[in-house]
């Protein structure tokens, strides 16, 4: 049985991840981290990827929900003699209280109930380590548990009901009555580790480590102070993003998953387990508009230990432990999603040069003092090196926002990004008094500001680069990030201009344009977040509302998303499931709120993300003490 992508749901425990379809397989995982080789993979490839499935062994019909508030899943199977329920989650290891630390179990942890009638169940656990590359040594240790161990893994499994092992797998067939109820976990560890039979978890054990993960993922979204329009989307979104966040560094991945095709069958299959600081940064506004501090915090720490050094040294994404080496290399053994070959480890693109990762830096850095953040001198220092950068570097070309595999090029997208980096240091500078050359900052603020213009000017709408006559949707930030209004003659005419040729079914594609990588793609989620932002700030309300509503229309069962649709069946395409998306919704439901409750500015350049933020903490009595740093003109 082959997968669709939105087939799946989320497990995660701030450290890794797993994908469980439909039918109860988990077919990713990796341990001990996001970036480690998989354990399970066959959404990678369906013979040989390895795979752990609990379900019925006859036909059936499923559903499945989030247990409220958590990120704890429950699939439901009705069949022709009874009726079960499985219960999954990644087990967390709950630190002191108010600790934001998160500890980890490095497992997989799976609850079987009945609870109607009898069902006979399969249990199947066959790991192929790193990537599928090997079927490891299986061994039953008692008649509960088993080691499965290769390489410089192994898998320990532990069971309330007996298993066996032949085929290359650990398997078991149990046959559940209505009340009946099993369980079975599986935890990694390094193949030198050595446990006993007596070292394995008992049935009380396994209780409270359900128990803990539901407690943490209900407490961390009590403090959710989202109060706005769609919150049910919203605070799914708010869970997806912390199960993203690599607690040890305060990282945040751009999805968990490597490889999966933006095309079926293309070539555009790339490895989105790190940490980009354009993703993370924009992830952190999303949060911070939700309430959130601590992620900030943890964030701004990984970043100044991270990027320790010389500014120019600064890479666009690191691994989530703050490693720079990510070379990207293809695994020809495995066949791919529907087929879609290279499967890719690491990442080339590191090394390029996009400019745009200045601006987005220096906007969440704005937007968290807003919060009354603190903003230690080491953290304005490392500021100030980015914003010489910028004066520096900006009249360069780059490979810009979309990481493209061509020449080099002056995106208009990047030198915004540019201009908005001036910006909020200046702002920063003179709301906190902090020393600085504001000054020459705003001189060159203005150069920037005339040379975007001009090119806006010279085709009457912005384009993609200077030029070009290439339609992008990333200029549709022009008005978001403060630049121009959103009713201004030439962004009404690039908004036109973008949804003539850039739209179809409703959603957004990046652009059509040469970016060195062949094959196609499907129409971009974020992107048309970004449309209904413009909408919104446009007055353009109804468009906007019905616009948002198609996007939500998007998610899976479970409200997940993936980073691109198929226009027309909506089909996801692309890693899964995404920050970016996810973030955008967060973002675009907190402009939706905040332009329905509170007036919009008069007519006039503003940014988006101020003005939703503006709104939220007002509605927040318990920060509105801290609220005192206004934007500087």
């Amino acid at each position: 049985m082959r997968h669709r992508i939105d087939d799946y749901a989320l497990l995660g425990d701030c450290h890794s991840a797993a994908l469980v379809g439909r039918d109860g397989a988990i077919d990713w995982a990796c341990f001990p981290r996001f970036d480690s080789p998989a354990v399970f993979c066959r959404l990678l490839d369906v013979r040989r990827g390895g795979t752990f499935r609990v379900g019925p062994e006859r036909p059936f019909q499923s559903s499945r929900r989030y247990l409220d508030d958590t990120n704890v899943l429950v699939t439901t199977f009705t069949t022709p003699t009874g009726v079960l329920e499985l219960t999954d989650c990644m087990p967390i290891r709950r630190g002191r209280e108010h600790s934001p630390s998160v500890g980890t179990r490095y497992s997989l942890l799976r609850r079987l109930r009945c609870l109607g009638g009898q069902v006979p169940t399969r249990v199947v656990v066959a790991p192929r380590f790193e990537y599928g590359a090997f079927v490891p040594r299986i061994r039953l240790t008692s008649p509960l548990t088993a080691e499965l161990v290769g390489g410089a893994d192994a898998l320990w499994v532990t069971a309330t009901r007996p298993l066996v092992a032949y085929d290359n797998a650990l398997r078991a067939r149990w046959l559940l009555r209505a009340g009946d109820e099993a369980w079975v976990e599986a935890a990694w560890s390094s193949s030198l580790a050595e446990r006993t039979p007596e070292q394995m978890p008992s049935l009380p054990m396994l209780r409270q480590r359900l128990e803990d993960t539901v407690a943490f993922w209900r407490e961390w979204l009590s403090q959710c102070a989202y109060e706005g329009a769609y919150a049910p989307q919203v605070r799914r979104s708010a869970l997806v993003l912390k199960a993203l966040t690599y607690v040890p560094s305060g990282a945040i991945i751009a999805a968990p998953t490597t490889s999966l095709p933006e095309d079926p069958g293309g070539v555009r299959n790339w490895d989105y387990r790190y940490t980009w600081l354009r993703d993370t940064a924009l992830t952190l506004i999303s949060l911070i508009l939700l309430g959130y501090q601590q992620e900030a915090i943890s964030f701004r720490h990984w970043l100044l230990r991270t990027t320790a050094g010389r500014v120019e040294d600064i890479q666009i994404m690191y691994d989530i432990r703050g490693h720079r080496l990510l070379p990207e290399v293809e695994l020809g053994h495995l066949e791919g999603h529907r087929g879609s070959r290279p499967v890719r480890i690491g990442n080339g693109a590191v090394k390029q040069l996009q400019l745009d990762v200045f601006g987005e830096l220096l906007e969440a850095a704005w937007l968290y003092t807003k919060t009354g953040g603190p903003l230690t001198p080491p953290s304005w220092a490392f500021l100030r090196e980015l914003v010489e950068a910028v004066c520096q570097r900006w009249r360069a070309p780059d490979q810009g926002l979309w990481e493209i595999r061509d020449e080099p090029r002056h995106f208009l997208h990047s030198k915004l990004q540019c201009w908005v980096a001036l910006d909020r240091a200046v702002r920063i500078a003179r709301a906190r008094r902090f020393p600085a050359p504001v000054g020459r900052w705003v001189r060159e603020r203005e150069l920037i500001r005339e040379y975007l213009l001009r090119e806006g000017q010279r085709h009457g709408w912005f384009p993609q680069a200077v030029g070009s006559d290439r339609a992008d949707a990333s200029v549709l930030l022009l008005p978001a990030l403060g630049f121009l209004p959103a009713i201004h003659p030439l962004m009404s005419r690039t908004v036109e201009v973008v949804r003539q040729r850039l739209e179809k079914d409703g959603l957004l594609y990046r652009y059509h344009a040469p970016d060195g990588v062949g094959g196609g793609e499907a129409t971009f989620l974020l992107c048309s977040f970004w449309l209904h932002d413009v909408l919104v700030h446009s007055g353009r309300m109804q468009e906007a509302e019905a616009l948002l509503r198609h996007l939500l229309s998007l998610a899976n069962d479970v409200g997940l998303y993936a980073e691109e649709a198929v226009p027309g069946t909506g089909e996801a395409m692309g890693n899964f499931p995404q920050a970016f998306t996810h973030m955008a919704l967060v973002a675009s439901c907190a402009q939706l709120s905040a332009a329905r409750s509170f007036q919009l500015p008069r007519p006039g350049a503003y940014d988006f993300a101020d003005f939703a933020l503006t709104y939220h903490l007002g509605r927040r009595s318990a920060l509105m003490s801290r609220f005192s740093v206004e934007a500087a003109p």
